[in-house]
């Protein structure tokens, strides 16, 4: 986590650049298409009729065209709009606001919770090497061995068979047990998996500031504790050219949170007093503090990128800049997404 690292599996060249944000002098060919893209905009989740044909969601990226496909198809444009959907549930909100929390949005964020206990229960073992403590592999072990008990909590009874479709996407939100790694790719199949909860009916648009406020906050307390205390490895890490070693989706989330803020901007990351008071009410300056808490050094060395971005004017085009640069650099790139899955919910 900080700047002399390891090399990373899943290895990726630097990204040309954060479309719409920062301030390339001589922005590559795919910066630029990435800079006049449309912003992605949010569109409703259609819910799956019964009877549903449940299936195990299998991995069918494997090219540049596979990427084409995924986004020209229905399935690629809901997944997009319910990133955006979700982003604009929390447009103005402070995590602490009141919303709608219903019985599902109370179970998952307790299922996050119990897997937060696992941790106390399998202390990492002593080792030289910094990076990947193997007491990771008896994390995931559990979660191979419970979660399909987890999803069942969740499901109605006629949705019961439901668990084979949703557990893989599950299984695959929290980091891979073999290279003991954890990136941007399993933050989306966590996303993935919310949107199939979405596609049963089982949350709806008036839950999304829940799923974000609650449930995904859950899952980024969850993931931070995973990450400090078996030291996972980051996947398809930028090093330093990325805009975050682990995440992506609290960026977005976090500047809509702060869309006509009165008096934070984007500038604002730089004033310690703000990041102390207020981290734990806005995932962006949340996500800066613990950059800063795990990195050493200075944020313009260890993290330009996040440092470029504070010198937009407004929330809002970082915003809808984090939005596309999601596309591009995240959706859109076969080594983060060939790990993706398409079933019955969300189809090939």
């Amino acid at each position: 986590m900080d700047q002399m690292r390891m090399p990373a599996p899943l290895s990726m060249p630097p990204p040309v650049s954060h479309p719409d944000m920062g301030h390339n002098p001589n922005p590559a060919p795919q910066m630029t298409l990435a800079a006049l893209a449309p912003v992605p905009q949010p569109r409703p989740v259609p819910v799956v009729q019964p009877p549903i044909a449940f299936q195990v969601p299998r991995k069918r990226i494997n090219n540049p065209s596979d990427i084409e496909h995924f986004h020209k198809s229905e399935a690629g444009k809901i997944f997009l709009g319910f990133i955006a959907g979700l982003s604009a549930s929390m447009e103005g909100k402070k995590l602490s606001d009141y919303c709608r929390e219903s019985p599902l949005i109370k179970t998952l964020c307790n299922i996050l919770e119990e897997m937060s206990s696992w941790i106390d229960q399998l202390p990492p073992k002593q080792q030289p090497a910094r990076y990947g403590n193997p007491v990771f592999r008896e994390w995931q072990t559990w979660l191979e061995e419970r979660g399909p008990g987890l999803m069942v909590r969740i499901l109605p009874e006629d949705l019961k068979e439901g668990v084979v479709e949703l557990f893989p996407y599950f299984a695959d939100s929290f980091g891979n047990a073999t290279r003991i790694d954890y990136g941007t790719g399993h933050e989306t199949n966590f996303a993935a998996w919310l949107l199939c909860l979405a596609r049963l009916g089982l949350v709806n648009e008036d839950d999304y500031q829940a799923l974000v406020a609650r449930v995904f906050v859950k899952y980024l307390d969850l993931m931070r504790k995973l990450q400090t205390t078996y030291w996972l490895e980051p996947a398809g890490s930028h090093g330093v050219w990325g805009l975050d070693d682990y995440h992506f989706l609290p960026f977005i989330f976090g500047s809509a949170q702060l869309k006509d803020h009165k008096y934070m901007k984007p500038k604002s990351i730089h004033n310690a007093d703000i990041l102390e008071n207020f981290s734990h009410e806005y995932l962006y300056l949340g996500c800066v503090q613990f950059v800063k808490k795990v990195k050493k050094g200075v944020l313009a060395e260890h993290s330009p990128i996040i440092d470029d971005i504070s010198a937009v004017a407004t929330w809002n085009k970082v915003n809808s800049g984090m939005l596309k640069m999601y596309k591009a650099e995240v959706l859109e790139k076969v080594p983060i997404m060939q790990h993706f899955l398409f079933g019955s919910l969300i189809k090939w």
